[in-house]
């Protein structure tokens, strides 16, 4: 499991139709409790006998409450409106006090969550607060000088009167901080959520684009080793069936016998074919290997290839070592290959000499046959098997014509470390 950051987005996604539809219900459903507001205070009696009418009222709930359902279109607008219309209905003593300030902690927290350009969001919020607090500040020394005997005594070093407007200014210092914070962190949690978005949508995409290669590199192994099966026995058969054909009028005895040996061969093809398919479906069958052959399988493979009409010789040089499963196979597998195409293109007369190498850090198999030097214009499928066993296994493979005639195939592959040395002998004992 692999641990990532999120990607910091400098915008958060734009609000989606369903946002907008619940704005104009939040507005509309704020303007009737800003009426009903109105109408309680105005029978409560909250600022006495001397207010407007309801018809005030009702634009004042209008004009707190319609800019809302717009908020997050015209977030810097909406809450300069707002803060207006409520520096007018609270100066025109309109007796709605309790969803005026519900709509202007909206419109201030809208601006925080939903402006991208923070630095005009900030700008935006602290000059409505600003206002907030230097409008009270007027309205405080307009209090504390009013010469009238209404109101809370201003008597003693902390007055009734000195209280109230403490509380006054604690309680919107605590109102717009909160919306101020609460803002910024909306919009904070909104970029994180869209990152992390953004990226479980990447993570999905590498995931398809992971197992679209895993199925072709399944694709590639499943070809390689069906070529290799194959090419290896089907040319075997086919030298075979050459041979009975060459002898069967003048020597019927001895085609018989050459037949037996397709036979043979074709028996051996659909059996390592067979081999190859159980392997494939068994799910604990995966990358290491898919397949039944192994090193200790080389000189059945080089008694094979004498049978077929290609005297081979097989030298083991060093000690051998345990190797892991893949890299088994597909030293057999190029071994294997380079031997039939020694018999398909090295003519009548070819011969081949296998060498295994065991080193302190590397293992190589060397391939040689005498005969034709066939080079195709490009690469067949066996050699691109060949160099795609090399790479699988984390070694090189060079192959190409001899000087003196013939093909060389040369593949190294280092050996892992705390390889066991001697496990031939282990296997003997």
């Amino acid at each position: 499991m692999s641990d990532f950051t999120p990607a910091r987005l400098d915008h958060r996604p734009r609000p989606t139709p369903r946002d907008l539809r619940n704005d104009v219900w939040l507005a509309a459903a704020l303007f009737v409790g800003a009426v009903l507001s109105a109408a309680l205070g105005a029978v409560s009696g909250f600022y006495g006998e001397d207010t407007p009418g309801m018809q005030w009222a009702l634009l004042y709930a209008f004009g707190l409450t319609a800019p809302l359902a717009v908020r997050r279109r015209f977030p810097e607008l909406v809450v300069v409106a707002i803060a207006l219309v409520f520096f007018v209905g609270v100066s025109s003593r309109i007796p709605e006090l309790y969803v005026s300030n519900i709509a202007i902690f909206i419109a201030v927290y809208t601006v925080g969550a939903w402006v991208d350009d923070r630095r005009r969001a900030l700008y935006v919020r602290a000059g409505v607060i600003v206002a907030m607090f230097v409008w009270l500040l007027v309205t405080t020394f307009q209090a504390a000088i009013d010469p009238t005997d209404d109101g809370l005594s201003q008597a003693g070093f902390f007055s009734p009167f000195a209280a109230f407007m403490l509380i006054q200014f604690l309680v919107n210092a605590a109102f717009f901080g909160g919306a101020y914070y609460m803002g910024d962190r909306a919009h904070a949690a909104a970029l994180s959520r869209a990152a992390l978005e953004e990226r479980t949508l990447e993570l999905e995409r590498e995931r398809e684009v992971t197992a679209a290669q895993a199925v072709a590199l399944d694709r590639v192994r499943i070809a390689r080793e069906l070529h290799d099966v194959v090419a290896h026995h089907v040319s075997a058969m086919g030298v075979q069936a050459g041979a009975a054909r060459a002898v069967l009028e003048r020597d019927p005895e001895a085609a018989r016998t050459t037949l037996l040996g397709v036979e043979a061969s074709a028996r051996s093809a659909l059996h390592e074919l067979r081999q190859l398919l159980e392997t494939l479906r068994t799910p604990a069958a995966d990358a290491d290997g898919g397949s039944a052959v192994h090193l200790s399988g080389l000189p059945d493979l080089v008694r094979h290839a004498n049978e077929n009409g290609l005297p081979t010789t097989l030298t083991i040089v060093g000690d051998p070592v345990d190797l892991p499963e893949l890299v088994q196979v597909n030293v057999f597998r190029v071994a294997q290959e380079s031997l039939t195409n020694a018999r398909r293109h090295g003519g009548p007369d070819a011969a081949a000499d296998v060498r295994l190498r065991y080193g302190d850090d590397a293992i190589e198999l060397e391939v040689a046959n005498t005969g034709r030097s066939v080079v195709a214009s490009r690469p067949g499928l066996g050699l691109v098997g060949m160099r795609e066993r090399a790479i699988a296994s984390g070694g090189t493979l060079d192959a190409g014509p001899r000087a003196r005639g013939g093909f060389l195939v040369r593949l190294r592959v280092p050996v892992p470390s705390g390889a066991d040395v001697g496990a031939r002998e282990g296997a003997r004992s």
